[in-house]
């Protein structure tokens, strides 16, 4: 008994990349393992990470880059024929105990004996679904095909809310060994003196974001509507931003510091597996203006302001009602805050510990 209470430090390699959210949770959940005794090493796909972000990461982890892309950065399956063989180098160099991706399509085709777990933060399919209410079409397939293969071979596979579960099962049928892991985030700084401005947070290439519907709404607001996050994309995606104030890409500190003197936090998001930004925004107390959608939803019911995703008159007239009634940004912050607490990182480290007991088990049932 008391050896299933000790904690067995492992040797933990994690995939990554710099370009969207996954960059914060995985270095957000690295840095909580490492504290907690683990070994972990970042393998980064994709564009490379800032200086800034290099050095983040280094402070707790080993960070290696890949040559392979991410999945959905590619339209051509034979890109990704390298990558089983660089995670096994990887393993075999760092003397890995558990393998952590963070996007299932990694999982296909990976021959270790070490326990693999996947993370679904996002895909092509789900994404499709839920932006454009479509299937893969013949050129993306591939991508379905791999995202299943990987949840096949993977031991455990983690969504970050129970929506993106249920989408998840949607879009490919039953997946064994499905479990739901909330997100959490770092403590932000405390609320400050409010000012009269909304903020907004995302990277708003990614139409998912909804980056149109939020600058139609600014042109109906009397507070003017400031956004932080590229507008360019890796794969030629580009956003305009015509009415609200564009900072572009921002240092993560940055962004928390403008969360906590902002007086609402919007998220605009069509489709979002789990919605990092909001939780960071409410963990400053500040109130919340969200889409309307399944996640949200789940996560904030009672804590947030919801208007129609779609329906930029919608997003306005919450924005307008709560800049003229400072006793409900109020309440609505406090709302926010008290939810907030309930998605630490310490709470997401002691279940994906769960998780990577589990799925050592089940490898070595196998």
């Amino acid at each position: 008994m008391l050896q299933s209470l000790i904690h067995r430090p492992r040797r933990i390699l994690m995939t990554t990349d710099a370009v969207g959210g996954v960059w914060r949770y995985s270095l957000d959940l690295a840095r909580e393992l490492a504290a907690g005794g683990d070994s972990i090493v970042l393998a980064g796909l994709g564009p490379e990470p800032s200086p800034e972000q290099a050095r983040e990461a280094r402070a707790f982890a080993t960070l290696v880059w890949l040559k392979s892309p991410p999945d959905w950065m590619t339209r051509d399956e034979k890109d990704l024929d390298s990558l089983p063989g660089e995670l096994r180098t990887l393993v075999q160099t760092y003397a890995i105990d558990l393998i952590h991706l963070n996007a299932p399509a990694q999982a296909a085709g990976l021959d270790l004996a070490c326990p693999v777990v996947a993370v679904s933060h996002s895909c092509v399919a789900t994404w499709l679904h839920a932006v454009r209410g479509q299937a893969p079409a013949d050129a993306w397939s591939w991508q379905r095909d791999r995202n299943k293969a990987g949840f096949d071979r993977a031991e455990a596979v983690v969504a970050p809310s129970r929506s993106h579960a249920e989408i998840l099962q949607v879009c490919y049928g039953a997946i064994e060994g499905l479990s739901v892991v909330h997100n959490g985030a770092l403590p932000g700084p405390r609320p400050g003196r409010r000012e009269p401005f909304v903020f907004a947070a995302a990277r708003w290439w990614d139409e998912g974001k909804n980056a149109a519907s939020l600058d139609a709404a600014a042109a109906l607001c009397d507070w003017p509507i400031q956004v932080a996050g590229p507008l360019a994309g890796p794969d030629g995606q580009r956003a305009r931003f015509d009415n609200c104030v564009s900072f572009g890409p921002m240092d993560h500190g940055k962004v928390r510091r403008l969360m906590r003197r902002t007086g609402i936090f919007v998220s605009s998001s069509i489709y979002e597996p789990f919605g990092l930004a909001a939780l960071e925004a409410a963990l400053s107390a500040t109130p919340l203006v969200l889409a309307d959608i399944a996640t949200y939803r789940e996560i904030w019911d009672g804590a947030a302001m919801f208007f129609n995703a779609r329906d930029p008159h919608a997003l306005a007239g919450c924005i307008e009602n709560l800049s003229h009634d400072e006793s409900l940004r109020r309440k609505l912050g406090r709302r926010a805050a008290r939810q907030a607490r309930k998605f630490s990182l310490g709470k997401q480290v002691r279940v994906m510990r769960d998780v990577y007991k589990r799925a050592a088990l089940t490898a070595a049932g196998r």
